[in-house]
């Protein structure tokens, strides 16, 4: 945020941080499905990744996704190392994510008619 003196702009950044929260969709530690997050220059692929894997991630990308409580995930950054447009690419990745049961709900259909096979580790 933006102010004349630093604890209202921390004020004002804190209350904008908490008006733009999302919930991340998880299955287990992990993300359902591959998905690639573009801004600008910046491209982000974002894969599921089994068990005990960890955060494969670098940066700003590491931070962001161990914010969000994701444990094991693969990631790549692809065209452009900006921090500020990798994480706003990562955010649109989150945004695309669904889970098995997200793309029930919105079929109208049970999850057991789905396609999805959830890997055993």
């Amino acid at each position: 945020g933006k102010a004349p003196e630093v604890p209202d702009a921390i004020r004002k950044a804190i209350e904008k941080a908490k008006n733009r929260m999302v919930e991340v969709p998880r299955v287990d530690s992990t993300i359902a499905h591959p998905v690639v997050g573009k801004f600008g220059a910046a491209r982000v692929l974002l894969r599921p990744a089994s068990p005990g894997t960890g955060v494969i991630a670098g940066g700003a990308i590491r931070a962001v996704l161990e914010l969000a409580g994701i444990k094991d995930i693969l990631t790549k950054s692809i065209r452009s190392n900006n921090p500020h447009n990798t994480v706003k690419a990562v955010f649109q990745a989150i945004d695309r994510m669904r889970t098995p049961e997200m793309v029930a709900a919105r079929r109208g259909i049970d999850i057991d008619r789905l396609d999805y096979v959830r890997k055993e580790a």
